[in-house]
């Protein structure tokens, strides 16, 4: 079994197609195809399972991928702590965040970090929470920006607090409840609501503090990003919660401050074990742009 041929059927797993994934690995897709090939006849089951249409992993894939993600991220680390002796960070660093992403300038902390680690190839994923906690956990991300409590956090991954911000609703201009001193949950019940989809960062908050009021509220509409939840809130379908700086943003609505809505804790996530000198690199540039005592 070799590197590459891990490396493919995590591409081809990712991309779900072939031609896609030896796009991605710099390699034609006959090669690519004929060393997964020659893998699954090597293991005696197939990873994938091959349509004209489509690439579907199996089960058998599943059970491979993230030992093959885990194998990959080691050879990774293993290379970079070499060269990093030689004072140079290399390597691969894959970001994954919420958006939108208001606890730290990520586009800037990303300039410097380039600046200072050229060699570094950085990618940049944005997924909802779920998804994140998923593949940092498979080391398919090195590092991860989410909106979670610290003690929400599985087995396996560490966390540091960057900034907890306070919710307050947003509700369309003109609204009878847009010159309300405060709102609380109770109040915003009684409105149909709008707010993000199941495995999103903010929802279980949301969620948690309407059960935590003893109140029950109608989710009218979910949105899958935070420009469509206020486009629907704007458009009188519902009002929202949300944070204070992605409201600050949000022209089309007008925000309120809440009572009884505890605050969003955002932090940045990476594995108990098993970080790579670029990972690391990432870290410490964190640390002085948000420092500890700013938590």
């Amino acid at each position: 079994m070799e590197l590459r041929q891990l490396t493919y059927v995590v591409a081809v797993a990712e991309s779900g197609s072939f031609t896609r994934a030896a796009h991605r690995c710099f390699v034609v897709q006959s090669a690519l195809s004929e060393q997964i090939a020659r893998l699954e006849k090597e293991l005696g089951t197939k990873l994938f399972e091959r349509t004209s249409r489509r690439v579907r992993i199996t089960s058998a894939g599943e059970a491979f991928l993230g030992p093959a993600r885990e194998a990959l991220a080691a050879a990774e680390r293993a290379a970079g702590n070499a060269v990093a002796c030689g004072g140079e960070v290399r390597g691969n660093l894959v970001i994954g965040t919420i958006t939108p992403l208001t606890a730290v300038d990520l586009p800037g902390v990303l300039a410097t970090y380039r600046d200072r680690h050229p060699a570094v190839r950085i990618t940049l994923r944005t997924r909802l929470v779920r998804d994140l906690l998923q593949q940092v956990r498979e080391h398919a991300c090195h590092v991860a920006f989410v909106d979670a409590r610290p003690g929400e956090l599985p087995r396996g991954l560490a966390g540091r607090v960057l900034r907890q911000d306070e919710l307050v609703a947003i509700v369309p201009h003109g609204h009878p409840l847009a010159d309300a001193p405060r709102l609380s949950p109770a109040q915003l019940a009684e409105e149909d609501m709008v707010d993000m989809q199941s495995g999103s960062g903010i929802r279980p908050h949301n969620d948690a503090a309407f059960d935590a009021a003893g109140v029950t509220r109608t989710v009218a509409f979910e949105a899958d990003s935070m420009a469509l939840l206020e486009q629907l809130v704007a458009r009188g379908l519902g009002v929202g919660l949300v944070s204070a700086p992605t409201a600050a943003r949000m022209s089309g609505v007008r925000s309120v401050p809440t009572t009884g809505v505890p605050p969003r804790t955002v932090q940045v996530l990476w594995p108990t074990s098993g970080t790579s000198p670029a990972t690391e690199a990432f870290l410490q540039l964190l640390r002085e742009e948000v420092p500890p005592e700013a938590e």
